[in-house]
């Protein structure tokens, strides 16, 4: 029987990725202008896929508020988990709607159909449980590690940590609708239900799950400068090197150096360069003379005259004004309470918030929502969510 259907989930936050995630989940973040979900749906929908069951839960209405009901003519029907109780907890909300053979993808990660086409045959081909993707990386330690015995998987290691795992596991599955009963007869660790955990437990009681190795593409974002890299990847990947809306305005006299997209109603004034590596969102605006480079310049955001900006993120409807230096480079950066040292980060200034004029930002600095930070300060380090700086 032919897989027609995909589960895509998308009800995670993406708590590393704050303040980013303040008021949209991780995959409703931009990725050269359009969510990281969007091009997920793209690679379903070129894979033939003819039925989308999304399944949604942190501030869900960003996503059905975006989508709708239907993608590129593919119905989409949602389906809410309350609460975040893993992986395999959010496979089984879409069990009412999926009937036959599915697809299970990773909502908030870059896949391509490459990969999409590999499971969907190597699941034909056979009469296993599961298929999963595997790719051949050297994240296989921090994301998910895979073990074949030639296409039949061995183990499943998620976020194994440590040792010289080289096999990945890319978050493209088939399955039969048998792996509902194997998701919910699997016992739930610390209130969790792990898809790794009931798959483990499925090839630990005989039954089979291939693994199909591919070489396409597979990206993601656990930290706000992923998101560069991801942009550059799909930049990289694009037939055009400059993409400008036909809405927008690139003035005379600016400079648009390429790979670069310049999104709907954005404006880029007289004497400002923008790129290379730089996404511009919609209604957006770079100043004059401004320099915005390997930058992610959310929607409805402002960039003063003489700004410059480089290897940083924006959210929406921030506010820089003239004269501001994120120079970029090398810096440490704190998540949490770890401190990730030589991050090639200039800065991430989260939405709705303000830098005054002539503001100097430090490589690595973190910059959360509704901030306002006044003019001629020097910023290093975190500013928490809708905090107030003077000099």
């Amino acid at each position: 029987m032919p897989i027609e259907s995909a589960v895509v989930l998308a009800a995670g936050e993406g708590m590393r990725l704050r303040p980013l995630t303040k008021y949209r989940p991780k995959p409703m973040l931009p990725v050269t202008n359009v969510p990281i979900l969007e091009h997920v749906f793209d690679a379903l929908v070129a894979s033939g896929i003819s039925e989308i069951h999304v399944v949604v839960g942190y501030k869900r209405d960003r996503v059905q508020e975006y989508f709708g009901f239907e993608y590129d003519g593919v119905p989409l029907t949602y389906h809410v988990q309350e609460q975040q109780l893993g992986s395999g907890h959010a496979v089984l909300q879409a069990q009412p709607g999926v009937d036959g053979p599915f697809l299970v993808v990773n909502g908030d990660q870059l896949t391509s159909p490459e990969i999409v086409d590999a499971v969907v045959e190597a699941h034909a081909a056979g009469e296993q449980l599961g298929t999963i993707s595997v790719v051949e990386s050297e994240l296989a330690s921090r994301y998910g590690a895979v073990s074949l015995d030639g296409d039949t998987v061995t183990d499943l290691v998620e976020k194994p940590g440590e040792g010289h795992h080289r096999l990945l596991n890319a978050g493209v599955y088939a399955f039969e609708p048998a792996i509902f009963d194997r998701i919910a007869s699997t016992p739930a660790e610390d209130g969790e239900r792990s898809l790794t955990t009931a798959l483990t437990s499925a090839i630990e009681t005989g039954s089979t799950l291939t693994g199909v190795r591919t070489e396409g593409l597979w990206r993601d974002a656990t930290y706000p400068w992923d998101l560069l890299s991801l942009s550059a990847e799909m930049l990289d990947r694009s037939d055009e090197e400059v993409t400008i809306d036909p809405s927008a305005t690139v003035a005379d006299g600016a400079i648009v150096r390429a790979p670069v997209v310049v999104g709907p109603d954005a404006v880029v004034a007289p004497g400002a360069v923008v790129g290379p590596y730089t996404t511009v969102g919609r209604n957006a605006s770079i100043g004059c003379n401004a320099v915005v480079e390997h930058t992610i310049v959310d929607e409805d955001t402002r960039i003063g005259p003489n700004a410059t900006l480089v290897d940083s993120v924006t959210g929406r409807g921030v506010d820089i004004a003239a004269g501001v230096t994120i120079e970029g480079g090398d810096g440490d950066v704190r998540i949490g309470d770890r401190i990730h040292e030589e991050v090639e980060l200039g800065a991430v200034v989260a939405d709705r918030t303000e830098l005054g004029g002539g503001v100097s930002v430090e490589p690595g600095t973190i910059v959360g929502a509704e901030a306002s930070v006044a003019t001629g300060v020097v910023l290093d380090g975190v500013v928490e969510d809708g905090v107030e700086v003077v000099r």
